[in-house]
């Protein structure tokens, strides 16, 4: 006869409430985020806290934590969650995600960070076992590396996805409305504790079935080009000319409603793979257009851009996101179906990007990926592209399981 722990399959729940008193909201998300376990202890819950106030967010995050019980716990305070086929943005919410994963192995971490001589260095990470499948990480941008730990995550982390977000929230609120999100904000959740800096997360190892999804959003326009000429993260020319008069010639190609995208915000992406026929969806990493400059005929984008790279502009709307989105879950519709899912998604994907439909990512992922999804909004989202982790800006990043 097998061993019950081994002959289960995984189940997976989430919960989302609101209310003038949190704490009781929290035990009512985390009722319905554990009800689908049947009694199962969680082996993984996720807590995800937004309020004005971080202490509060903090009372809220170890009620949620303490009343659930799970094996490991991990979370964090931001500027608006995602649960129960919902997204809340700048309000009070809770929202709970919980997992009973049969033969999985969780592994959980907090990462501090040590300035020295030689520059900044990260302690607390684990060493990966062979089997280890996916790393999930929520850091705290003004007291974490986040930038330079992801993209150096192969040394840490080899061959694996990395999956998360950056844990910001703004701290009280003006006269326009919420404030930035700044230097003492930041609350991460875990296992019990409540940790003010660095960064947590957890290694899922053994018998786990992940796939990972980044959906950055953006088309492409004009044609793929060869960066011939770049300092830094400065593009000089492209395709053996003015990098400013190439983008000049593109941009005047547009029609009326892409030049409009374009004026609002344009972007590079970066193909990740020189030797590929083809790059299609997910092939670039995007960046940012940050600036201009036709005296001198440079481009600026928000990375470092090396000669020889394949370059395409693109832009970004509410319509491309979308479809973007759809078409990645469309690939894996092959795969065994997925019963939960992580949902790390920009800021900037929320009402500033859809308008009122503050829930479309959480609504697209329930509809065409995994019934049970939980996550928050964040400043930043961390995934793979091309196999290799990134941070990265305007983005859905999916961590499913299943």
């Amino acid at each position: 006869m097998g061993d019950p722990a081994t002959t289960q399959t995984s189940a997976f729940g989430d919960g989302l409430a609101q209310g003038p008193d949190l704490e009781a909201a929290a035990e009512t998300a985390v009722a319905a985020a554990t009800a689908p376990l049947q009694g199962r202890r969680p082996d993984l819950m996720s807590v995800f806290v937004s309020h004005p106030d971080p202490d509060v967010a903090a009372a809220v995050g170890r009620q949620a934590m303490q009343i659930a019980g799970a094996t490991t716990t991990l979370g964090c305070r931001a500027s608006g969650v995602i649960g129960d086929g919902r997204g809340v943005e700048d309000a009070p919410a809770v929202s709970v995600w919980a997992a009973s994963l049969p033969g999985v192995r969780v592994t959980p971490f907090h990462l501090q960070a040590a300035r020295h001589e030689g520059g900044i260095s990260v302690g607390g990470m684990p060493v990966p076992a062979e089997d280890d499948a996916v790393a999930v990480l929520l850091a705290d941008p003004f007291t974490f590396p986040a930038q330079g730990f992801v993209e150096q995550s192969g040394q840490a982390l080899p061959g694996l996805p990395l999956v998360g977000g950056l844990a910001t929230a703004p701290v009280g609120s003006t006269a326009l409305g919420p404030a930035r999100p700044g230097p003492g904000g930041a609350r991460l959740f875990l296992d019990g504790e409540v940790h003010e800096r660095g960064a947590v997360g957890v290694l899922l190892g053994g018998d786990v079935a992940v796939r990972t999804l980044v959906s950055q959003g953006c088309r492409p326009i004009g044609p793929a080009m060869t960066v011939t000429g770049s300092s830094g993260s400065q593009l000089t020319s492209l395709a053996g000319a003015p990098a400013y008069r190439k983008l000049e010639e593109i941009l005047r190609e547009l029609g009326e409603d892409d030049s409009a995208l374009a004026m609002r915000g344009l972007h590079l992406g970066i193909a990740m793979d020189e030797y590929a026929d083809e790059h299609g969806r997910g092939d670039f990493l995007v960046r940012g257009v940050v600036g201009a400059d036709e005296e001198a005929g440079t481009v600026t984008v928000g990375d470092v851009v090396e000669v020889g790279r394949t370059v395409r502009f693109h832009v970004r709307d509410a319509s491309t996101a979308g479809e973007d989105l759809d078409a990645l879950m469309a690939l894996t519709a092959t795969d065994a179906p997925a019963g939960g899912a992580l949902l790390f998604s920009c800021t900037g994907r929320g009402r500033v990007m859809f308008g009122d439909d503050v829930s479309h990512d959480v609504r697209a992922i329930r509809r065409g990926l995994a019934p049970r999804v939980a996550g928050f909004f964040a400043d930043g989202e961390i995934g793979p592209v091309a196999a290799k982790n990134h941070l990265h800006g305007f983005t859905a990043s999916v961590l499913a399981f299943g």
